[in-house]
């Protein structure tokens, strides 16, 4: 998988974390992860999951995309071109951010490729706003509240992020699609999706 535009997460973690006035115990307990796990992460010698960067950021106060940015000036437009995209993820998940930067920006909209098999991991996620999920390629299984929904390439699903769900690659071929988050407010649900 690429490793095209890889933002230091790390560093952005430990900034926003530093900010705030914030031990490294005191984040833990407020995302509920290990200090050693967030130390790791703000060394940059791990990368966090989808999953992890959603408790790092409803515990920061931040959209997820605050870990992408760095010091982006706000603006009104955004393009992002394909060799621009901040990545996270890691060996078998990919995260690439679409787009972000926007003033008030509610919409946090990802490409996420998945190796054979590779999932979102154990933790059931649940967040405020709505998900959307258009299935690029291959095949995804989403779980929303207990119930199994299979997308082929060109298949949608949308639903109430409050309702737990965690998904999946069913096959044995790469799996690519693009997932939406609409908050409508502060909090970030991206970091729950994958797993450290």
């Amino acid at each position: 998988m690429s490793e095209k535009g890889v933002p230091d997460v790390g560093a952005q973690v430990r900034a926003l974390r530093q900010q705030r006035g914030l031990s490294l115990r005191t984040l833990a307990e407020l995302c509920d992860l290990s200090p050693n796990t967030i130390s790791l992460i703000e060394r940059g010698e791990t990368s966090p999951s989808v999953s992890t960067l959603h408790r790092l950021a409803t515990a920061l106060g931040v959209h997820i995309t605050a870990f992408f940015e760095g010091h982006v000036k706000r603006v009104q437009v955004v393009l992002t071109r394909v060799a621009e995209r901040s990545c996270s993820g890691n060996a078998h998940i990919l995260l690439e951010s679409l787009g972000t930067g926007l003033e008030e920006q509610s919409l946090e909209p990802f490409l996420v490729t998945m190796k054979p098999r590779a999932d979102s991991g154990q933790q059931i996620m649940v967040h405020t706003g709505q998900e959307m999920v258009y299935c690029l390629q291959g095949e995804v299984e989403y779980e929303v509240a207990g119930q199994q929904y299979h997308l082929a390439a060109g298949d949608t699903l949308l639903f109430e992020a409050r309702l737990a769900h965690r998904w999946r690659n069913t096959a044995e071929m790469p799996a690519t699609f693009l997932m939406v988050f609409c908050t409508g407010g502060k909090e970030s649900p991206v970091e729950q999706h994958m797993q450290p």
